[in-house]
C-alpha cells in the first residue's frame, strides 16, 4: 500500500503550484484507492530554521556512524544538549521515512525554492537519510520562461538544485513538472506571452495526470510489463 507525502511552499493560497499539487492528488488517489496520504502546508505550519544544536545534533549523528532512526534515538538520549533538537527534528524524518512518494509542490522565488521549502530540508537533512527506492515528483511554477534553450535557463536553480539534494541521499527517481510564464495572466508587459502560458499550464496539467498513476516507481514498471 503506497503512502504519498503532500508538500506545498508557496506564499499564495491560491498559487499555480498548490493547484497543480491538487490536481495531481485527486488522480493518485484515483490511481491508488488503498494508498495514503499526508499533507503538510509549510506556510501554515512553517518548519523552524535549524539552529546551532541541529547543526551539532548533524555531526554527532557522523561521528556515531547512525543509520536509522533508533540509533539517533541513543545518540540524543545521551547528550541533553541535543534532546530538544531531535525532538524539533525527528517528527519530519519519520514523516518523510513513511513515504513511497514524496510531492512537492514550489514556486521559483528570486530563480531558487522558497525558504519555506528549504527550512525543511534543512530540518529533514541528515547524513544517514536514506531515500534510496523512494519516489519524487516535484511541482515547480515560474513567473517567467526558464526552460531549455530560453535566454534564463542559466537562472533556473530551482530544479538543478532540488535535483542534485535528491541525488545526493540516492533518490533518483525525481520527476518535475514546471508550469511557466504565471505572470504573465497578470502583468500587461508580459501579455505578449499569455497563450504560451496557457500552454504551458495544460502541458503541466496533462503531465500532473499521466505522472499519477505511475508513482511509486513500482506502479510505472508494472504498467509498461507487456
Amino acid at each position: 500500500m503506497a503512502h504519498l507525502l503532500h508538500l506545498d511552499a508557496s506564499a499564495r493560497s491560491d498559487s499555480f503550484s498548490r493547484e497543480l499539487g491538487a490536481v495531481f492528488v485527486t488522480h493518485w488517489e484515483d490511481a491508488h484507492p488503498e494508498g495514503t496520504y499526508t499533507y503538510r502546508d509549510l506556510l501554515a505550519e512553517p518548519v523552524a530554521p535549524i539552529d546551532e544544536a541541529r547543526v551539532r545534533l548533524a555531526t554527532q549523528s557522523s561521528l556515531n556512524g547512525v543509520k536509522d532512526l533508533a540509533a539517533m534515538d541513543e545518540v540524543a538520549a545521551a547528550a541533553p544538549e541535543l534532546a530538544g533538537a531531535w525532538a524539533a527534528t525527528r517528527p519530519f524524518i519519520a514523516q518523510l521515512l513513511a513515504a513511497d512518494v514524496l510531492l512537492i509542490g514550489t514556486p521559483m522565488y528570486n530563480f531558487s525554492i522558497p525558504a519555506a521549502l528549504k527550512a525543511w530540508i534543512d530540518r529533514v537533512t541528515l547524513p544517514w537519510l536514506p531515500l534510496a527506492g523512494k519516489s519524487a515528483v516535484i511541482l515547480g511554477a515560474r513567473g517567467g520562461a526558464y526552460g531549455p534553450g530560453t535566454p534564463r535557463q542559466p537562472f533556473d536553480f530551482q530544479e538543478p538544485y532540488l535535483r542534485a539534494y535528491f541525488s545526493a541521499l540516492g533518490l533518483e527517481d525525481v520527476e518535475f513538472v514546471h508550469t511557466e510564464l504565471t505572470h504573465a495572466p497578470v502583468m500587461p508587459f508580459l501579455k505578449q506571452f499569455r497563450d504560451a502560458h496557457e500552454a504551458s499550464w495544460t502541458t503541466a496539467l496533462e503531465a500532473v495526470e499521466a505522472l499519477a498513476a505511475g508513482v511509486p516507481a513500482e506502479a510505472r514498471a508494472s504498467r509498461t510489463v507487456p
